[in-house]
């Protein structure tokens, strides 16, 4: 086998995992707050303690894989998630549970390290097809986790999905160590843990507040002390990073029109992308007429063709866009992902509208992901292209993080009451999301989208096809010269 197709094998393997692991622990939730005794709340940093560790570490561990090498980080990052995976899985309290989910979140890295490992080792015209197989693993993982989690959980018990990832993650990890290649050229500089400590704060920080905001309130003053102090450190972090002789990340990259259209774009497409998850599975779980009344496992099967439309549409979208470009691409989800969230909003009364509306809304979300990884891996000189990466999963994190935080709102703000009559009476046996809750999510989300599409238009196109004549360090220097 050619060592390039086995190195994109084994790398997609890795990611299928780690996407696997983090949606199945979704249908676990109810069962973990029975078994701990906890609160709904408590229950939610299961999930929300490793969205805020990748989001925090991801510029580090990019920038420690442009000066050690990326294969020896790539190795650190499944190491420490085999570690957090396994003790997981043998969690005897609730805080010990959610550590072990922060340190799973440094093994997060492991997808923009594999992007740039992509990128080193295929030639440049076919980098966005193995690109696209990577990001297409942003759909199978979740739609796996959500199906064979809810058959795991109820058959087996939640520790068991911990289990059978640590065993699974052991035996890439052995591959990995054995075929993965070195690539690329280090970086001979220090390594900035200041500014990585600023922005990890200042993520940190930021992340809480969205979390917290369902709970405690937007405008509660404690939560508010913590998107002040979020404000104040990344201010610092801009401060620090202008000054630094060996910065984490040089803020001259900025200055290259694609990298920062990248980190904007996947910013605001972030909150669109998960709000359409977070959608379809409580609208699937709702019972009827407020939902579908699926089961779980129903709704999990619900997400398969979610998973399909990336499976399918990921490659060929790669194999695309060496042709077209990064700028029609993005154009073209921008637009696919608004026609999905007007769908959602008039076509969603049975199972088979929203498998449609599902399908469309993969297509697109997996026409803006390929693209937006690919400026960051084309633009940026290979000694910051994992930081760069890292960078880019930051901001596309932090959208994540807000768009179920929105959508929860808007359920949490519109409910309807379920209403029973007994003996000719009504009975109010608790409320749910209504239907104008669904509304306002479709609404915001076609916003979102627009938004990702004004953003897209500022995109500087190339087409490998014709050679990609745009030299990114001349590019910084005729920045530099202008604002001169």
């Amino acid at each position: 086998m050619d060592s390039k197709i086995r190195t994109l094998i084994i790398l997609s393997l890795m990611l299928l995992i780690i996407n696997y692991v983090e949606t199945m622990v979704v249908p676990a939730l109810p069962k973990i707050e029975k078994d701990f005794s906890i609160s709904a709340a408590l229950a939610g940093w299961i999930t929300s303690a490793y969205m805020v560790v990748a989001a925090a570490t991801s510029p580090l561990m990019g920038k420690l894989s442009d000066t050690f090498g990326k294969k020896r980080m790539y190795i650190v990052a499944i190491g420490f998630y085999i570690i957090a995976v396994a003790t997981a899985g043998f969690s005897q309290n609730i805080w010990m549970l959610i550590a072990a989910r922060a340190i799973q979140g440094v093994g997060f890295s492991v997808f923009p390290i594999a992007i740039a490992i992509i990128s080193d080792i295929f030639p440049r015209e076919k980098v966005a097809f193995a690109q696209g197989i990577l990001s297409a693993m942003i759909g199978i993982g979740p739609a796996l986790g959500l199906l064979l989690g809810s058959y795991v959980v109820q058959d087996l018990g939640w520790p068991y999905a911990f289990h059978t990832a640590a065993i699974l993650s052991m035996i890439l990890f052995i591959i990995s160590i054995i075929y993965i290649p070195h690539t690329g050229h280090r970086l001979k500089e220090k390594v900035d843990y200041i500014g990585a400590t600023l922005i990890g704060i200042a993520s940190v920080m930021s992340l809480v507040y969205i979390t917290e905001a369902p709970s405690i309130g937007w405008l509660s003053m404690e939560n508010l002390t913590l998107l002040i102090l979020g404000g104040i450190f990344f201010i610092a972090f801009f401060l620090y990073e202008r000054r630094a002789k060996e910065p984490l990340l040089k803020l001259d990259l900025f200055k290259i029109r694609n990298f920062a259209v990248a980190n904007i774009v996947g910013l605001i497409s972030g909150v669109g992308m998960f709000m359409v998850f977070i959608f379809l599975v409580y609208y699937a779980q709702l019972p009827a007429p407020y939902g579908l009344g699926l089961s779980i496992i129903q709704s999990g099967l619900l997400m398969s063709p979610v998973a399909l439309g990336m499976v399918i549409f990921g490659p060929i979208l790669g194999k695309i866009m060496p042709k077209t470009g990064p700028k029609p691409l993005l154009i073209l989800g921008s637009v696919l992902s608004a026609i999905s969230y007007v769908m959602l909003l008039v076509h969603r009364s049975t199972t088979i509208d929203v498998l449609e509306d599902g399908f469309i809304s993969s297509v697109g979300l997996v026409a803006v992901i390929v693209p937006l990884v690919n400026m960051v891996a084309v633009s940026l000189p290979d000694q910051y292209r994992t930081t760069g990466l890292g960078m880019n999963t930051l901001m596309r994190t932090m959208g994540g993080a807000a768009g179920p935080v929105v959508a929860t709102a808007l359920m949490d703000t519109y409910q309807v009451p379920i209403v029973t009559m007994i003996n000719n009476q009504p009975y109010v046996f608790g409320f749910v999301p209504g239907s104008t809750a669904f509304d306002y999510i479709a609404i915001v989300g076609i916003g979102i989208m627009i938004l990702t599409l004004i953003g897209s238009l500022w995109t500087k196109n190339y087409k490998f096809s014709n050679k990609l004549t745009r030299n990114i360090e001349n590019e910084i220097m005729a920045s530099k010269q202008s604002d001169a």
